[in-house]
């Protein structure tokens, strides 16, 4: 497809059909992040001399695992609502210069993060919620995973800028390559040569690192929509801060899920040990299957409304969120049904012990009640953001992920002790699509001329 096809239907196919399009491919790619943990997680419960508490490790670092694929989604947000609009704008001069910013602003931040974490290892590793027994297990892992993740936020960066730029079976293509060379590598590293949580992250390194030469294959080509060239990487402020402003949202949320995980934890260990702390790592890796299904519908909504809001098209816009809301509703409503009536089939994979699979099936029906819910959430505030709403699309995240789970967490549980950790949870949920609703509503009300 050449560049004006896939300009050409931007504008005019079909919001159904091109929802779909867009939004597989950036379901996959959201899912590719889900299962390098989901991967690790399940080779690690089978691994020799592992089990429980090296899951439970890994279930430790989940905050900085947040915080580093928050990078990749700040800058990729980001770019790609500017690419999009510049692309409706027909500026395809400015479209490159945020290629190239991209790259530049991703590689700084995360190699800023990677520096901290190694002068301050250990104190994090306690202050996140390690024990003695999961302490080993997680600093093992981190001391070898983190150099890679400048290959996974570039990456995960340049790939919205693909789907932005009319390529998303492309980028779906790409992403896919990566969890195949872990699903791969994996089993070689921790099986065969016997190198335990040190070979699950150098596994997951080469692997992020092979999908990242491919991406950047394809923006290597000056026949692609948005290509790079040396000149793109010179800084531009205006730009590298518009990325900033428009992917601070879905950064603070996924900055704000980080912290949460802290209380979490905090509060599993209180009324529940290291065993809720491993329950709690095997419930959340599934149903972050699902919300990283809901995160890929926005993105795939993104390069539709952001490139037809550019345009001034608004019927398009009303169409494309219409649709957005009906699909994360079912989303949602597919992981409850699957997370309430098979529980204990989608621990198994796990390998955990009897007395940890039971408590993570009473978790995993508990947390996925409200699913249907986070579907409505998070499309209302995804559309704040990808019509450059950036602070309506801020205060939506951060209602869902921390302003109101927080309180929970220290409430419920003086009442149903572990319980309460686990039903903070929807508890939340349930508010935070109830204030997004009204706030939606308010807005149209404000801007009738939008939708």
């Amino acid at each position: 497809m050449d560049k004006s096809q896939n300009i050409s239907e931007l504008e005019n196919e079909k919001p159904g059909k091109l929802i779909w399009k867009y939004a597989v491919p950036a379901i996959v790619g959201t899912i590719v992040i889900a299962l390098y943990n989901i991967i690790d997680s399940i080779y690690i419960g089978h691994g020799e001399n592992l089990g429980d508490h090296a899951i439970g490790g890994l279930g430790v670092l989940l905050p900085i695992m947040n915080l580093i694929s928050g990078i990749g989604m700040l800058v990729g947000a980001g770019a790609s609502t500017r690419t999009s609009i510049f692309l409706g704008q027909k500026d395809m001069k400015s479209a490159n210069i945020v290629l190239g910013n991209s790259i530049l602003l991703a590689t700084a931040l995360t190699f800023l993060l990677i520096i901290g974490m190694y002068a301050y290892m250990d104190p994090i590793l306690i202050g996140i919620g390690a024990t003695p027994q999961t302490f080993p297990f997680a600093k093992e892992f981190l001391l070898y995973y983190l150099p890679g993740n400048i290959f996974l936020t570039v990456n995960y960066a340049l790939n919205s800028i693909m789907r932005a730029s009319g390529y998303p079976k492309k980028a779906m293509y790409m992403m896919l390559i990566g969890v195949v060379a872990n699903i791969i590598l994996a089993p070689i590293f921790l099986f065969v040569l016997k190198w335990g949580m040190k070979g699950a992250a150098i596994a997951t390194n080469i692997s992020m690192a092979i999908g990242l030469g491919v991406v950047l294959k394809h923006f290597f080509n000056s026949s692609s929509i948005v290509y790079f060239h040396w000149k793109s990487l010179k800084p531009n402020y205006k730009i590298i801060w518009s990325i900033i402003n428009v992917g601070f949202a879905p950064f603070f949320m996924l900055l704000a899920a980080s912290v949460v995980v802290l209380f979490i934890n905090n509060r599993l260990n209180v009324y529940g040990g290291s065993t809720a702390i491993e329950a709690y790592t095997i419930a959340n890796r599934l149903i972050m299957i699902f919300i990283m299904v809901i995160v890929g519908l926005t993105q795939g909504m993104q390069p539709i409304i952001g490139y037809n809001f550019g345009a001034e098209n608004m019927n398009r816009v009303k169409d494309t969120l219409t649709y957005s809301l009906k699909t994360g509703f079912f989303i949602g409503c597919l992981g409850f049904l699957f997370g309430f009536l098979f529980p204990e089939l989608v621990v198994k994979p796990f390998n955990p012990s009897p007395k940890l699979a039971k408590e993570a099936s009473l978790a995993l029906q508990i947390m996925t009640i409200t699913l249907p819910l986070s579907g409505i959430q998070m499309v209302i505030s995804n559309f704040f953001q990808c019509i450059g709403k950036a602070v309506i699309a801020f205060i939506l995240s951060m209602s869902r992920q921390f302003l109101l789970l927080v309180p929970s967490l220290f409430i419920l549980p003086n009442y149903l002790n572990l319980n309460g950790v686990w039903y903070s949870i929807p508890l939340s949920d349930t508010i935070s699509t109830i204030l997004a609703i009204i706030i939606f509503f308010w807005q149209v009300r404000k801007i009738k001329n939008l939708i």
